[in-house]
């Protein structure tokens, strides 16, 4: 089973390397092949994409994305709005604790509360 979740994570070309000698991408698919290890059927991912490149997040995301054809609930804990934005299919959004939107994606960006709060004037310049 193991080698099954590290080819799941595209970690198995490194089973047998020491995680000293990996990178920071590698040891975030190493942290989510451990929790899949423990066959969830919720998974919370907590600010997953932070300290990684623009093509790390990408992979990331492509990675996330091939998880949810499985038998699991994915919550994803993000400040990236495009990263949540294009894995996401219900988004709840928290400002200094207080949720001030929950819907699907398309209506998260037009939210005159979430563009204040988090996405901008680049936001709502595109709608």
């Amino acid at each position: 089973m193991a080698w099954e979740i590290l080819e799941l994570v595209r970690l198995d070309d490194k089973g047998n390397t020491q995680v000293a000698n990996v990178t920071l991408e590698d040891r975030k698919r190493l942290e989510l092949a451990r929790a899949l290890g423990t066959k969830p059927s919720l998974l919370l991912l907590d600010e997953v994409m932070a300290g990684l490149t623009p093509a790390e997040v990408k992979g990331a995301i492509e990675l996330i994305r091939s998880l949810r054809t499985r038998e699991l609930t994915i919550i994803v804990v993000e400040h990236i709005m495009d990263v949540i934005l294009s894995l996401c299919d219900r988004i709840a959004v928290l400002d200094y604790g207080q949720k001030i939107a929950e819907d699907i994606p398309d209506q998260i960006v037009n939210n005159k509360e979430v563009i204040r709060a988090y996405l901008g004037e680049r936001y709502s310049a595109r709608n």
